[in-house]
């Protein structure tokens, strides 16, 4: 439905036809002859299109009375304009350019008219538009990081934080003072004060925003361990593939309510956590109200949160020193398109990977402790990599570089066993410990298959974004017809590394991550396996990550196996995983993919 239409000044136009419709608001210029595509070029003024969508409007205001500028062309230019003096009101919305789709980029339409009723009531009907898109935040809480990025925290939220002004989001703004800081405040908020919030945003890199997921779920997701092959010997009782699949892909006798999942708050640093004060005082929260749009409790059971849900999410404004996660999710790292995904409310699931630690070294006793990652887990290279640069914090971000090539020249190889669900169809690719020797081709001869890369809209994701999944009964229910025709595999030799990914861990070194065609939430990790092989063609694999187009996983020593849950096992004393960028020492832990277990203000890279 469209109303007839009314004429009012457009900023840099002039007259135009102005009328409402059910997705957004269409304009037409009374003289188009006049308008010159100079206007375009006016700071904060994008091209002129005939519809402004109200999903693209983030914030509508009243102006005082003020001047309304006809259209430029040449002879106005040469003449010399008059401004006309009218009430005004102006919409904010985004623009995007045709070469960085992914970006983008605050604009204003400004809107006049002589009678003052008039311009209020256009105000009025258009706020009314933008209050029934249904999706956007109200109440959040934001977590700033002081020192990452050498103090990009700070500014980035400096930057965004008038947008969320504008848009009259209610933010209770926490400045981290010690690691652990942001997990134990979300962990120690009772079930109402969190459901008084829409989200919770990170402003700082992957580690923080590990610090968050783990503060929220540690103690809210009721799931299962994963499940482990026949013989892996933690449990109560013996454990068949046929009650695995009975319970779908979790271990049916011991659950994370009985296991550790402490965060090491003092001890273990991410990799956006500087030296950060430390700090006996506990956070003084101010809960808003909570949010009238969610159905009102009818007793404590209606309090509880559990994930995943519909309308809890999760937000990142970029500020660390890779920002894998918002690079994968968003296709930019800048912190206005992050801000604006969360003021319009974008929303998207994200597969979460659950890793439990059986045991912390060989000798110690079994003691199951639950972790949660979002990008990646890996072992052997990347764990070292971060525990050494624990030892140059005072580098800055330069210390992964330095750090990951004294690590790289000791070329360390571990022996290790690991145990993956092989999945009919994924398209693994293998390679046998025989292979490996460097008389052997560089590249494996399995033929390539064409890759699906995630974007905005994938089809692979979109199943788990609309099905609707909003309890852990729906997850088990795809869990288990993911494991009737699954079976275990076993891998075992030395290894330099052992990664999984979530997502494709794009990031500026990395233009295509580290698996390119890895999706947001389809319920699978990628299980990176690199045999030991001489250095130079370890440099020549590590390498071919950083050119846009390459193919480092098809080198014989290595091994991409498409998996929802595999098992690993070290003897080594000193066994460091890398999760997110956090330290987490383990030399037997089982890891398994929640799919869509929450969820995300964004909406995938733009094609």
């Amino acid at each position: 439905m469209q109303d007839g239409g009314e004429v009012l000044f457009l900023d840099g136009v002039g007259e135009v036809v102005v009328s409402i419709g059910r997705s957004g608001l269409s304009l037409q210029p009374l003289h188009p002859e006049l308008v010159s595509s100079c206007w375009s070029s006016i700071t904060l003024q994008p091209k002129l299109e005939n519809k402004i969508k109200f999903s693209d409007v983030y914030a509508i205001e009243l102006l005082d009375k003020g001047p309304i500028c006809g259209p430029w062309n040449t002879r106005t230019a040469i003449q010399g304009k008059k401004n006309i003096e009218m009430h005004r009101f102006v919409i904010h919305g985004i623009t995007r350019t045709r070469k960085r789709p992914s970006t983008w980029v605050p604009c204003e339409y400004i809107f006049g008219h002589k009678d003052l009723k008039t311009c209020k009531n256009w105000f009025e009907r258009l706020m009314a538009c933008i209050n029934n898109e249904g999706n956007r935040p109200k109440n959040l809480m934001v977590f700033v990081h002081p020192l990452c990025g050498k103090g990009r925290g700070v500014r980035n939220w400096d930057t965004v934080a008038p947008l969320f002004d504008r848009a009259k989001i209610k933010t209770k703004v926490i400045v981290t003072e010690r690691a652990g800081h942001a997990y134990d405040t979300l962990a120690s908020l009772s079930d109402i004060e969190l459901k008084a919030l829409d989200g919770v945003v990170a402003v700082g890199g992957d580690g923080l925003f590990n610090e968050i997921l783990n503060g929220i779920l540690s103690s809210r997701y009721k799931a299962s361990y994963p499940p482990t092959p026949e013989g892996f010997g933690y449990f109560e009782s013996d454990e068949n593939c046929e009650e695995q699949i009975r319970n779908g892909l979790n271990c049916s006798v011991r659950t994370p309510d009985s296991a550790s999942t402490t965060f090491p708050g003092n001890s273990s640093k991410c990799d956006d956590h500087e030296p950060l004060l430390s700090t006996s005082q506990p956070t003084v929260l101010e809960i808003p109200s909570q949010n009238p749009s969610k159905e009102p409790c009818t007793g404590d059971q209606d309090h509880l949160v559990s994930f995943p849900n519909d309308w809890f999410r999760l937000g990142i404004i970029p500020s660390g020193s890779t920002d894998a996660i918002v690079l994968s999710t968003t296709g930019e790292r800048d912190p206005v398109t992050s801000a604006l995904l969360i003021i319009l409310g974008r929303r998207m699931s994200l597969d979460i990977a659950q890793v439990v630690r059986w045991k912390s070294s060989p000798t110690a006793e079994v003691l199951p402790t639950v972790r949660y990652a979002a990008s990646f887990a890996g072992y052997g290279f990347y764990g070292e990599v971060i525990r050494e640069s624990e030892n140059y914090r005072w580098m800055g971000p330069a210390r992964y570089d330095f750090s990951g090539t004294m690590v790289f020249l000791k070329h360390r190889s571990y022996e290790a066993k690991v145990a993956f669900l092989e999945i009919p169809n994924t398209n693994s690719l293998t390679a046998s410990a025989d292979d490996v020797t460097g008389a052997q081709p560089l590249q494996s001869r399995h033929k390539k298959s064409r890759k699906i890369i995630c974007r905005t809209n994938c089809f692979v994701c979109k199943e788990a974004s609309t099905s609707g999944q909003n309890s852990e009964d729906e997850i088990t229910d795809s869990s288990r017809k993911i494991c009737e025709n699954s079976k275990w595999v076993w891998s075992e030799g030395r290894f330099l590394s052992v990664g999984a990914a979530v997502i494709s861990c794009r990031n500026e070194r990395a233009p295509d991550g580290l698996v390119a065609d890895a999706h947001l939430s389809d319920g699978f990790l990628h299980l990176l396996l690199i045999r030991d092989c001489p250095l130079p063609l370890y440099l020549w694999h590590l390498t071919q990550f950083t050119k846009k187009g390459s193919d480092p996983l098809s080198f014989k020593f290595v091994e991409h196996h498409k998996t929802p849950a595999f098992t690993f096992i070290s003897s080594h004393d000193e066994s460091v995983w890398n999760l997110d960028g956090e330290i987490f020492q383990a030399c037997e832990v089982s890891v398994q993919a929640c799919r869509g277990l929450v969820n995300l203000f964004a909406s995938g890279p733009e094609v």
